[in-house]
Order: C-alpha cells, then sequence, then structure tokens
C-alpha cells in the first residue's frame, strides 16, 4: 500500500513538474506500469490469501469428506481461474499504456483479419483450459481426492491447477493430465457421490464344495474385518465351465483403498480355509481311465 501511495503520488505530481519533457513522460509512463503491476499482484495475494482462509477449516483427510472435498475443490479451482484472469487483465492494461499498441488494438478490432485469426489461435490452449478450470468448479466432474481411473490407470486426484491434473497413483507416481482431458474425455471417478464403494473377489473351485458353508465362512470372515463398512456382503456362483466353478464374493467399504486391503485379506482367509476343510474342493482335472480287451489276440487296450 505505501508502494501505491507513493506510485500515484509520482503519477499525479509529474505532469506539474518542470522537468525536460522526454524525462517527465517516460517516469510518469513508468510509474503507471509499476502501479499497473502492483495492483493485479495484489488482487492475486488478496484472492490467495482469502481463498486459504476459506478452505481452512475444511479437512479431507477424513473418511467422510465429500462435503470438504466439493468446497476446497470449487475455492481452488475459482481462486487460480481468477488469478490467470488478473494476469492477462494486467498484461492488458499495461501494453494499453502504449500508444503503439493501442493503433495495432484498434486495427486489429476493425479488420478482424488474419492477424485476429492468429491470436485467437495462439490463445487457444489458455482460454479451453481456463473454461475447463471453470466448468469443474462449478459441475465438479472431479474433485480433491477422489479415487480416478485415467487412461487405465487408478489414483487419486493430488492437486488441479490452472491447466492441468496432477493424478497420484497407487504406486507413488504421478500422472499430469490436461484440464480440459476431464470435460472432453471419459474416465472413471469412483468417489463421485460417496466414498463407500464395492469390491470383488473371485474363486475358481471344483464342482463339489459346498456353496453354503463357503458364503457362511465369507460373510464371517467380511463382518469380522475391519474395513468393513456394515453395508453389502455377498457370495454367488457366477460362472461354470467344464472343471470349475467361478464364486464371487462382493463387499463394501469406506474408501477404495480399504476394499483393496480388505480383497486381499478374504481372498486369502477363505482360500486357507478351503485347503484346511475342503481340500478337495480346490480347482482339480479330472481324467477317465478305460480297459479293453482285444476279441483276438486277448491284449488290453489301455486308454486315459
Amino acid at each position: 500500500m505505501r508502494l501505491a501511495f507513493v506510485l500515484a503520488a509520482l503519477v499525479l505530481v509529474m505532469p506539474r513538474v518542470r522537468l525536460p519533457f522526454v524525462w517527465n513522460e517516460t517516469i510518469q509512463h513508468g510509474a503507471l506500469i509499476v502501479l499497473i503491476i502492483l495492483v493485479g499482484w495484489t488482487v492475486v495475494l488478496l484472492t490467495d490469501h482469502f481463498g486459504e482462509r476459506a478452505v481452512r477449516r475444511f479437512r479431507i483427510d477424513t473418511d467422510d469428506n465429500l462435503a470438504a472435498r466439493k468446497y476446497v475443490t470449487q475455492v481452488r479451482v475459482l481462486r487460480r481461474a481468477v488469478n490467470i484472469i488478473v494476469v492477462i487483465a494486467t498484461i492488458g492494461a499495461v501494453l494499453l499504456t502504449f500508444e503503439s499498441v493501442q493503433r495495432y488494438g484498434v486495427s486489429l478490432f476493425a479488420s478482424a483479419g488474419a492477424a485476429g485469426l492468429i491470436l485467437g489461435l495462439a490463445a487457444r490452449p489458455v482460454l479451453a483450459n481456463l473454461i475447463a478450470g471453470i466448468q469443474i468448479a462449478v459441475t465438479q466432474p472431479i474433485r480433491i481426492e477422489d479415487v480416478v481411473i485415467v487412461e487405465g490407470e487408478w489414483g487419486w486426484i493430488e492437486e488441479i491447477f490452472s491447466t492441468y491434473v496432477v493424478v497420484r497413483l497407487w504406486d507413488w507416481r504421478r500422472m499430469v493430465v490436461p484440464l480440459s482431458y476431464f470435460i472432453e474425455e471419459p474416465f472413471q471417478n469412483w468417489t463421485r457421490e460417496t466414498a463407500s464403494i464395492l469390491g470383488a473377489v473371485h474363486w475358481h473351485v471344483d464342482y463339489t464344495v459346498p456353496v453354503d458353508r463357503v458364503r457362511e465362512k465369507m460373510t464371517e470372515l467380511v463382518e469380522n474385518s475391519p474395513y468393513w463398512d456394515g453395508q453389502a456382503v455377498v457370495l454367488q456362483v457366477t460362472d461354470t465351465d467344464k472343471d470349475t466353478m467361478t464364486l464371487r464374493g462382493l463387499m463394501s467399504s469406506r474408501t477404495a483403498p480399504q476394499s483393496w486391503d480388505m480383497r486381499c485379506e478374504i481372498r486369502e482367509k477363505l482360500l486357507a480355509w478351503l485347503q484346511a476343510e475342503y481340500p478337495q474342493a480346490l480347482p482339480r482335472l479330472r481324467g477317465e481311465l478305460r480297459l479293453q480287451n482285444d476279441a483276438h489276440t486277448g491284449a488290453r487296450d489301455v486308454s486315459a
């Protein structure tokens, strides 16, 4: 604020000071440019400050964080969109202080020719990402810490910037995706409405397995798991072939990482139980042995 007052006073006083015209005009013009930049910089700082204060009381490191993630995403994306608009407006205001730029701008708007088309094409990526950012803030196809599958990779939305999104993959890699991708391309969002998710586990077992006993054991294991949210648990025979049948267990968890841990836990424990209680129910290959006597020679033909 002190610098702003000094610059504003300099701009107002310089026309009334008896200095060479070139000095007077140069100092006044320079002070005006610095004042415009200072105003833009101040607006950016104030936007960041109030944006951080607005999200300070919302925590996204808890299980039930859907409302917090919605609010934090809106504030961060809109804050960056405002910063981009302020920077563009500041640069435009600085350029318009030069008479040559003013004349060129007037002729450009008057002609609307090839130069305008070139400028429009050059500004297209910036404008596309800016519009995409506003769309994401309003419609929210993604939010901070959403679980998504992008280009076949599973991960979390770590940060949404003005031109790109950082996806934190399950193995701690980072995938950088253009912001417009989430508006123009299909992707999976596992936590769009709620963080709870269903997990599936498949077992291939022999036809002799007692399905009711397996269902009871899986239900018992799921109910004793710390990752179960108490909503859904079911076991069904989903497929059969000439050798085995496929059992599918569905179980719900509070979050996608907990679902992964529970699926691994139930898969291991149920396999151990089958090995101990029903080893004959594990997949096996059947063969048929036939003994045939030759009527003329009396020799045996053995085939399997």
